[in-house]
C-alpha cells in the first residue's frame, strides 16, 4: 500500500445485527432528523449541521481520500438488517505515517438508537474488516469523561495511551 492508502474503499460490512453501507451525499436527507441532537456534540463541541451542511461535508467524504491524497476516507452509515433503518455512522482515516497503516477510527449511534449494543457492533465490524485490509493499528481519540465511547474502545481492544489531543485521550490498538 502507498502513503495514500491505495486499495482501500469503503465496501459494505456485514455484523450480526448491522449493515455498514458506505456513505453517499444522498444519506443526509436520512441522517440529519438522526444527528440532529446537542447530546451528541455534549463531548465533541459544535453542534448539529443543518442538512445543507450535513450533505456537503458527505459529499466531500465520500471521495474517500483527503485534497492532498495523504488519507484515505472511509465513511458508513449504520443500519439495522432487520428493517434497514440508519442508526449511526462509522468512520476510519487511514494513513501510513513511518511505513505503519494506521486507521483512526469513530463512531456515533443516535440517541434514539444509543443503549443497544450498536456502537460496539458497528465499530468492532468496522475494525475487523480494517484488519483485514491490512491496517496494522487502530486509534480513537475519547473525550476522559466520555465513559460509553471509553467502553466502546476497550470492547474493541483500544487502551488508552498517555497521550492527549485536543482534551482527548488517544486509545490505540
Amino acid at each position: 500500500m502507498s502513503d495514500t492508502g491505495d486499495g482501500i474503499a469503503a465496501q459494505v460490512v456485514h455484523a450480526p445485527r448491522l449493515q455498514l453501507e458506505p456513505l453517499r451525499p444522498d444519506h443526509a436527507d436520512e441522517m440529519a432528523p438522526l444527528l440532529d441532537d446537542a447530546g451528541l456534540h455534549e463531548f465533541i463541541g459544535g453542534e448539529p449541521a443543518s442538512l445543507d451542511d450535513l450533505r456537503a461535508r458527505y459529499t466531500r467524504q465520500a471521495v474517500g481520500r483527503s485534497p492532498d491524497g495523504s488519507q484515505r476516507w472511509l465513511n458508513w452509515v449504520v443500519r439495522l438488517r432487520d428493517g434497514g433503518a440508519a442508526v449511526g455512522t462509522t468512520q476510519a482515516t487511514v494513513t501510513q505515517p513511518d511505513g505503519v497503516v494506521t486507521a483512526e477510527v469513530a463512531w456515533v449511534v443516535a440517541g434514539s438508537h444509543q443503549g443497544n449494543g450498536y456502537a460496539v457492533e458497528s465499530a468492532r465490524a468496522m475494525v475487523d474488516w480494517l484488519r483485514e485490509q491490512h491496517v496494522e493499528v487502530v486509534v480513537a481519540h475519547v473525550h476522559p469523561e466520555h465513559h460509553a465511547s471509553m467502553a466502546v474502545a476497550r470492547a474493541i481492544g483500544l487502551a488508552p495511551t498517555d497521550v492527549v489531543v485536543d482534551g482527548e485521550v488517544r486509545w490505540e490498538g
